[in-house]
């Protein structure tokens, strides 16, 4: 009960809440645009929470992704183009069911299920982040150490294409990191006499250039989105005995959700493919998929909501994202002087359940302002996309340049977005760089103070029985990864090899 008075009390004399309702309107619109993925538009505000509170500030990235992943499944249901990542698993049903004129209908279950999935994953949230932080107290360096490994190998090892790539932009991140003032000595390295560089590069740079400009570069270069050829489509929301028959597919998709939040790299597509298979295999009527069943927009979309709030679990535990999302969310606490772990539960009580009181409110919000944003939402995905690409670039300098007033951040972002760009193209990872970036200050400075106790002894990395089952963790999930980019080479090298004999036949 202490705890729901905090909440309370924070909502109540903190603007807390009313940054949860923007959040989830702002999620809504930046996950209607095709391309604007939930990462990007947390990362779009990013620059305007600096001079917030931190309980508002990080209420309103939350929200954000609570509102993004619902927002998502608007063009994935009318236009058959997803607005994100996860809604891909909802337009294979949704834009079917608009096609039969049921389009109101598929947007009234992906609404509902959105909501049922975010507020099963924030009981979870709730249930479980504070126990896992416990463990924490017994991490010594090493252990942290280890920690930090573990959730970048993990990241890694899970990101599309090559775990060379992955690795590779890692290790890019973890160089980035130690540009600044030396966290042991305080000497300065690798500033090349620029003071601007005295305190590093902040996250908060890298994360609008690599995720934001990069995807306005990529933009450019596509052909536009297609339209939605029916602007008056109207919510309807499922009757009491039509949901009766989703509970099943809801279920499914949040107790996969819930599992693939807590993982880290797994993230909402993931758990909304599986969900969607998941549930065609216990449906009743499995031969309706693909043909606008509404169990295959149920699944999904739950789980993608519940994965919003169950990605939480391990940054407020241990300081590890899983996700893009949650590693801007992650920037945010750091830049805000929040340190997850449990000494945020004991020294911070009030920002905490404060930020669970902010959830519930975005997931309630979520119900009533995606009601009122389709019509608005529609409207600009039928907007000619260069004045959109424009009007949100302006948005991205005046944020940065509102900062620190300063042209060097706008060159630091715009350097950003020009690696990004080259990344897309060469198919590297964003993740595993953000995260070395985030990550290094904890890796490197826990390597350290542990060799310096030891006096230069590696050994301590394998004799404390935590560090070592996290480092064993981390090898585990590099190698089964090879193994498993090794089996997809081997199956397009064979299927390529059975087309090439097939055509000589």
């Amino acid at each position: 009960m202490e705890g729901f008075a905090t909440a309370w009390s924070v909502l109540t004399t903190t603007p807390a809440a009313f940054a949860a309702v923007a959040g989830v309107a702002w999620g809504i619109v930046g996950g209607a645009l095709p391309g604007i993925s939930p990462s990007i538009a947390m990362a779009l505000l990013l620059p305007f929470t600096y001079d917030m509170e931190p309980i508002s500030a990080i209420v309103l990235l939350a929200a954000t992704y609570v509102g993004a992943e619902y927002g998502g499944s608007i063009p994935a249901i009318l236009i058959r183009t997803p607005g994100t990542n996860a809604a891909a698993a909802t337009s294979i049903d949704g834009y079917e069911m608009h096609k039969q004129g049921r389009g109101g209908e598929a947007l009234g279950i992906s609404l509902v299920s959105g909501v049922t999935g975010g507020m099963i994953g924030l009981i979870f949230l709730v249930s479980f982040t504070e126990p896992l932080a416990k463990l924490a107290l017994s991490f010594t360096f090493p252990a942290y150490f280890a920690l930090g490994v573990l959730g970048l190998s993990v990241i890694a090892s899970l990101s599309s294409g090559s775990v060379i790539k992955g690795l590779m932009a890692g290790v890019i991140g973890l160089m980035v990191a130690t540009i600044g003032t030396d966290p042991l000595s305080g000497v300065g390295r690798f500033t090349f006499d620029n003071a601007e560089l005295l305190g590093g590069v902040p996250f908060i740079l890298v994360m609008v250039g690599v995720f934001a400009v990069s995807e306005l570069m990529s933009q450019a270069g596509k052909p536009e989105w297609r339209k939605a050829d029916d602007a008056q489509t109207r919510i309807k929301l499922p009757s009491f005995r039509n949901w009766r028959k989703l509970w099943k597919s809801q279920g499914i998709g949040s107790g996969i959700g819930i599992f693939e939040g807590v993982m880290p790299g797994a993230g909402g597509s993931i758990a909304a493919f599986m969900s969607y298979n998941e549930a065609r295999r216990w449906s009743k009527e499995p031969e309706l998929f693909g043909k606008g069943s509404p169990e295959g927009i149920a699944a999904p979309e739950t789980a993608n909501n519940a994965v919003a709030c169950t990605a939480l679990v391990p940054v407020l535990s241990f300081g590890i994202p899983g996700s893009n999302s949650t590693a801007i969310l992650l920037g945010g606490l750091l830049i805000h002087g929040l340190h997850p772990g449990p000494l945020l539960f004991q020294q911070e009580p009030e920002f905490v359940y404060g930020l669970f009181g902010g959830l519930a409110v975005a997931n309630v919000a979520l119900f009533a302002i995606g009601m009122l944003m389709l019509t608005p939402a529609i409207w600009l995905v039928n907007r000619p996309k260069p004045y959109l690409m424009a009007c949100i670039l302006a948005l991205v300098f005046s944020g940065i340049y509102s900062i620190n007033h300063s042209m060097f951040d706008l060159y630091v972002v715009l350097a950003s977005g020009l690696i990004g760009y080259l990344m897309r193209l060469f198919g590297f990872p964003f993740l595993p760089l953000v995260l070395g970036l985030v990550l290094g200050y904890l890796i490197e400075a826990n390597y350290r103070r542990a060799l310096e106790l030891t006096g230069g002894d590696h050994r301590v990395f394998w004799e404390s029985s935590i560090s070592l089952g996290l480092l064993i963790a981390a090898a585990v999930f590099i190698l089964a990864s090879a193994v498993r980019d090794a089996q997809m080479a081997r199956r397009k090298l064979r299927a390529a090899t059975q087309a090439m004999e097939a055509n000589a036949e």
